[in-house]
């Protein structure tokens, strides 16, 4: 007896849902040509590097807490003298999420970490960059329940890119919009105000 293989909620959301629904607002031929969510990028520069080592590993911990994936620090990539920088020390931390983890953490971003965003009204759909994909900035990394809030330091926040297939920023937005990412406000991106 075989026993069924574990898949995260938001990836059946997207074959049973989104997919559907994509290919009959943009009219596409085939379910392939729907544009899907290809990697989520988690990315965080360090103040204050240069002088405090420490804080890159602070930053690494707290990234690897909240995406359940190994960060790695950012080397620079220049000297810059005014700024006591040299080539290749640690000024950050990144991490790329794809598959399973990936729809584990969207779904912890939009079910839990967002609505704890103080005064939160939505996010900016504005902030996509023309090639179908959208960064959001978060401000606090406390919004995490991952985080505790009596061993933070400091409150840094960190960006969060979701790279999609999408040709359009109309089409990234839609699918989106419909794994759940709780938009201002419901106008697509190509309409007029």
């Amino acid at each position: 007896m075989a026993t069924k293989s574990y898949a995260p909620r938001l990836a059946d959301k997207y074959k049973k849902d989104v997919v559907p629904a994509l290919v009959k607002k943009f009219s596409y031929e085939t379910v392939m040509q729907a544009p899907k969510l290809e990697k989520i990028c988690l990315n965080r520069g360090v103040n204050g590097a240069v002088s405090d080592k420490k804080l890159v590993d602070i930053a690494l911990d707290e990234l690897t807490t909240i995406s359940g994936q190994k960060a790695v620090p950012t080397m620079s990539k220049k000297d810059i003298s005014n700024f006591k920088l040299r080539k290749n020390m640690p000024i950050g931390a990144r991490v790329t999420l794809r598959g399973e983890k990936m729809y584990e953490f969207l779904d912890r971003l939009i079910s839990v970490a967002l609505p704890r965003v103080r005064d939160f009204k939505g996010v900016n759909e504005k902030a996509f960059d023309g090639r179908g994909n959208y960064t959001l900035g978060v401000t606090e990394q406390i919004i995490f329940p991952e985080i505790d809030i009596d061993k933070v330091n400091k409150i840094t926040g960190l960006d969060i890119t979701f790279v999609t297939t999408a040709n359009t920023d109309e089409e990234a937005y839609e699918l989106l919009k419909e794994l759940g990412m709780p938009f201002k406000n419901a106008k697509p991106v190509g309409e007029a105000n």
